[in-house]
């Protein structure tokens, strides 16, 4: 089976056709910048060279048009026709609570994402043009819908409620959410086939670290706690997003800066986290090199960053009472061993001792820690698409 897996963000589209029962990529790439000038898109076949092609995109209906184009081109093409799409799985951002697993896409299935996107006003919206779209082209296909807040749906109220007013939960559905789950139940899921065993035999700390963060408890197998929260800006400190801070700052700073909540907003999202600690980069990499040629600010950034992955790390060892793994995971998690010898310097008890020289590795499954540590210590790359496809074949074939 042929599964095309479409992530339609804000102002972009990534996509990947999977051939289901080999699990390899016939084609990957991204549409950026829609409705931007200078949109593009970046097309690989598999086993070919990366190409780009500068081209209008005005809106997600133009892009889904022009993927489908480059999939099914006599020269750079991977399919003879649409026909040989035969399941379709979207990444949905926000599933509130009306989804606690991936589903098939049907009319009421839709209801209930547009009336999630409140919650996701940037994400919803994007996800549902790329739905609508792909049922228009091609109506006879199953097409899949897959949540990144349903992993989390396990999580129990005294992990997932905040302490507000209970009818801003019942009323106004104010409460954690988390993201990232489609990651975090992968990687909970491989980190257990490594270990030859069960993820219902396991507790498991997925820290999935990249511009967004989030850290997730996963015990035996569910999610019971994750870091971030009624949005994606809880948690750790990030790229450009804040992390937790006190609320009573919003108030602070709107009357010291004279601005409305909405431009603070601005300020916590896209002028916050590590690029705002450093006055350098959202880049870890560039932070790196900058802490080594005597940015002082670089440091403290990647200090306070690794400070708080740990605390997290402390909390949900507590929650679950103890923790049989730990592992690193997306763009920082697989790449950065600076990063991860920084958390790892706050596990001394749970017995953790790094080997320096796996941990040198960039983007590969290997343990990190030495076989004589208590608590073993992995980086597995994560792979949404290869998990949106899997939950989208195991639909389409009930």
């Amino acid at each position: 089976m042929n599964v095309l897996v479409i992530n339609c963000g804000s102002s972009s589209l990534k996509f990947q056709l999977i051939q289901s029962e080999t699990e390899k990529v016939m084609a990957k790439g991204v549409c950026e910048r829609i409705g931007i000038e200078g949109s593009r898109i970046v097309y690989q076949p598999e086993n070919r060279e990366k190409m780009t092609k500068e081209a209008p995109i005005s809106d997600h209906t133009d892009a889904v048009k022009l993927v489908l184009e480059f999939l099914t081109d006599k020269d750079c093409g991977v399919i003879g026709s649409l026909e040989e799409i035969h399941a379709i799985g979207h990444r949905v951002v926000h599933g509130g609570e009306d989804f606690e697993r991936s589903v098939l896409i049907d009319d009421k299935v839709i209801q209930a994402i547009e009336a999630c996107s409140e919650l996701a006003p940037l994400h919803n919206p994007a996800n549902l043009i790329g739905i609508n779209v792909c049922r228009e082209l091609m109506p006879n296909v199953p097409m899949a819908a897959v949540f990144d807040t349903a992993f989390h749906q396990t999580m129990p109220q005294k992990a997932f409620l905040y302490g507000l007013p209970y009818e801003a939960y019942t009323k106004d559905r104010i409460r954690r959410y988390g993201f990232h789950g489609t990651s975090h139940s992968y990687v909970s899921r491989r980190i257990a086939q490594v270990l030859g065993k069960k993820p219902e035999e396991l507790k498991t700390i997925v820290c999935h670290l990249g511009n967004g963060s989030s850290i997730c408890a996963v015990d035996r197998g569910k999610s019971v706690d994750t870091s971030m929260g009624f949005t994606p800006l809880a948690g750790v400190l990030m790229g450009t997003r804040c992390g937790d801070i006190d609320p009573a700052i919003l108030e602070y700073y709107e009357e010291k800066e004279q601005m409305d909540i909405h431009q603070v907003m601005d300020v916590l999202n896209k002028e916050s986290g590590v690029a705002g600690l450093s006055g350098f980069s959202s880049d870890f990499r560039d932070l790196c090199d900058g802490a080594d040629a005597g940015n002082e600010r670089c440091r403290i950034a990647l200090d306070t960053f690794c400070y708080q992955v740990a605390k997290y790390i402390g909390s949900y060892v507590a929650a679950m009472n103890g923790v049989d793994v730990i592992v690193f995971t997306a763009g920082i998690g697989e790449n950065n061993c600076r990063v991860r010898e920084g958390v790892c310097a706050y596990l001394g008890y749970l017995g953790v001792h790094l080997d320096e020289e796996a941990n040198m590795s960039r983007g590969e499954e290997i343990r990190i820690s030495t076989a004589d540590s208590a608590t073993p210590v992995y980086v597995v790359p994560t792979d949404e698409e290869l998990m949106i496809a899997r939950e989208t074949v195991a639909l389409a074939a009930k």
